[in-house]
């Protein structure tokens, strides 16, 4: 049985008007209305992954998200997202009050969003990253770890070393990313000196995400050392072990350049992979952390579970 769950009073809960300090990462492919709407429902924090979304499906989510909760949720919007200004319209015009930027400058939007009231928060994978991000103004960090999936930083710096290291030199609050699946992954954070968590693998592995349930099965059948950081050259991106990840390897094992590597990853790789369910010749994109996911969970579910385990392992470590 679960314990019972009390809402946690700290920065990150205090800044987004949220009872538990979980963000559900703003994925490609698999954050949409459903999962945002029912992350955002259960305590926690929804995003929408707008960075596989044209204007319009944006649009589209906004509105269905909005019917689906009361409840804040924000919108996750990498800046390399070539119609970025239509989207960062989309969003002052609907009312979002929370965004996530990444893959970027900060600098770029952030005081357009916070002059529209919205709160900003960057994701950076460097201490180097993180200052700019403050001096930037805006209202929180993430920091994601080596461990995470998708693209990742080029330094490698795990979570357990990023965590505290960007700590020590920041003020604003802190979300840890990369590797956290669990309560107890939760708590190790913030004793690392995390406010909260951002998680993105274990809902990927929910009914409401809306990847392709064969990449789902992929998920949670995975084990250690199944999903490898590659493609480095062009933007370092962590995958599962497939047909098109060995192909990868090939190239590189016949000293492919460049532009072979992006002929071989060519347009919507990643589409086919995760949301059309390509498991041979998509891109799936996942994190370390799938060897320690075992089941598909209603994301609710996994909001409960993760605070009621986080709570135990809190007072377990209080009887040290």
């Amino acid at each position: 049985m679960l314990t019972r769950l009390v809402r946690m009073q700290n920065r990150i809960t205090e800044l987004f008007g949220i009872e538990y300090p979980i963000i559900q990462a703003g994925m490609v492919w698999a954050s949409g209305w459903r999962l945002a709407s029912a992350v955002s429902n259960a305590g926690g924090l929804g995003l929408l992954g707008a960075g596989s979304m044209y204007p319009d499906v944006l649009e589209e989510h906004i509105i269905k998200c909005k019917k689906a909760t009361d409840k804040p949720f924000g919108v996750n919007v990498p800046m390399l997202y070539p119609d970025i200004d239509k989207l960062m319209r989309i969003i002052v015009d609907h009312g979002v009050k929370i965004v996530f930027t990444s893959a970027g400058n900060p600098k770029t939007w952030t005081s357009f969003l916070k002059e529209n009231g919205i709160i900003v928060v960057h994701v950076v994978s460097s201490l180097k990253f993180a200052l700019k991000a403050e001096e930037a103004g805006v209202d929180a960090i993430v920091a994601e770890g080596f461990e995470a999936g998708g693209h990742n930083g080029r330094d490698e710096t795990t979570t357990m070393v990023l965590i505290p290291s960007v700590k020590e030199k920041i003020e604003i609050p802190l979300i840890a990313a990369g590797g956290i699946a669990s309560g107890r992954a939760m708590l190790a954070a913030m004793v690392l000196g995390a406010d909260g968590v951002q998680v993105g693998s274990r809902f990927v592995a929910s009914p409401e995400a809306s990847s392709h349930e064969l990449f789902k099965q992929w998920v949670v059948k995975a084990q250690e050392g199944d999903t490898q950081l590659t493609l480095k050259e062009l933007a370092p991106v962590r995958l599962l072990k497939n047909k098109f990840f060995q192909d990868v390897q090939e190239a590189y094992a016949h000293g492919a350049t460049v532009e072979e590597l992006k002929a071989l990853l060519g347009r919507a790789r990643a589409k086919r992979g995760m949301f059309e369910g390509d498991m041979e010749e998509g891109e799936l994109e996942i994190g370390q952390v799938s060897g320690l996911i075992h089941d598909i969970t209603p994301a609710a579910e996994i909001v409960r579970e993760m605070m009621a385990e986080f709570n135990l392992a809190r007072q377990k470590t209080q009887e040290y």
